[in-house]
């Protein structure tokens, strides 16, 4: 059977793959193996098969490899929370366009490091096995006819939107007295690919609002009714599969939920679902009110 047209195969192998990585975390009792976007990265590559990401295998391996030793050491310098995860998010927006790429799943490779404050070189141990494993199956799932991939990363002008937007929700939620909702990875990777879209509809808005949101909820329900890690996994992606389905919505980054709830603080992991809710509502919110002004703006010198 052909793994590259067989889609039940995929998604053994995916499914397969993601339950490895949690499963070597319960047997070693270190939650800083266990990386929530290893998730969504393979979602995209086994069961989405992206092509971006399936046609370039080894950027698989050093863009998120090059955040998460970004956040890693920054991390480790004795700033606030917030002022951590600004400059990481500059230095790993820096990153990918020297690298000349879109992969937005690695601003959440980034953020993790700041989020657990993790602190053992483990971690970017684990990062680097976990990414190796995606490039070679990527790699292997190449098309057997590769034409020339020429991938542009943000322009200066979206790296502007996005980072200035950022800016003002860490000043909101500062002022508000909840840092911790600062940086909620899935949310910003989902912002980060739309603010690059040409058009962005209310349709697309809402779904993607509603499955963060639930996928959080998910993620936050099943651990609390069941502790085990690897259980909660093998309960929790499947349903977050079938609500996409439901949504009739390809979203990577919503699968990374139900890892970042295994390992959160206690302070953030009850608030999850609130405070993917409220970020995504603020981020694609904005997002969809830029594009409206946008569009009427159009209309108005298309109509003089």
């Amino acid at each position: 059977m052909d793994l590259k047209q067989s889609d039940g195969w995929r998604y053994l192998a995916g499914w397969s793959f993601i339950l490895l990585m949690v499963a070597s975390a319960t047997l070693q009792h270190d939650a800083e193996i266990i990386l929530p976007e290893i998730g969504a990265l393979t979602a995209g590559t086994w069961v989405y098969r992206k092509t971006a990401w399936t046609r370039q295998p080894l950027k698989l391996f050093l863009v998120p490899s090059g955040t998460a030793i970004i956040g890693f050491l920054v991390n480790r310098l004795p700033w606030s929370y917030a002022l951590k995860v600004l400059v990481g998010l500059l230095l790993m927006l820096l990153l990918l366009k020297g690298l000349k790429s879109n992969l937005a799943p690695a601003f959440a490779t980034g953020l993790l490091p700041i989020i657990i404050n993790a602190t053992h070189w483990t971690f970017i141990v684990a990062i680097f096995f976990w990414t190796i494993c995606l490039m070679i199956g990527a790699w292997i799932q190449r098309p057997r006819s590769i034409s020339r991939v020429t991938e542009a990363s943000a322009n200066h002008w979206q790296m502007l939107g996005f980072i200035s937007l950022v800016f003002v929700w860490v000043g909101i939620v500062w002022l508000a007295g909840q840092p911790q909702m600062a940086a909620i990875p899935p949310v910003i990777v989902v912002f980060f690919e739309a603010a690059q879209q040409s058009e962005y509809t209310v349709t697309t808005a809402l779904k993607q609002w509603l499955a963060l949101s639930a996928a959080a909820s998910i993620g936050v329900g099943i651990h609390l009714l069941i502790v085990s890690w690897l259980l909660t996994t093998v309960i929790a992606l499947p349903l977050v599969y079938l609500w996409l389905r439901a949504l009739n919505l390809q979203l990577p980054a919503a699968y990374a939920f139900p890892l970042l709830a295994l390992v959160l603080p206690a302070n953030m992991f009850n608030k999850l679902p609130t405070s993917a809710g409220l970020a995504a509502a603020f981020f694609l919110g904005s997002l969809l009110i830029y594009h409206q002004i946008l569009g009427w703006v159009r209309m108005a010198a298309t109509e003089s």
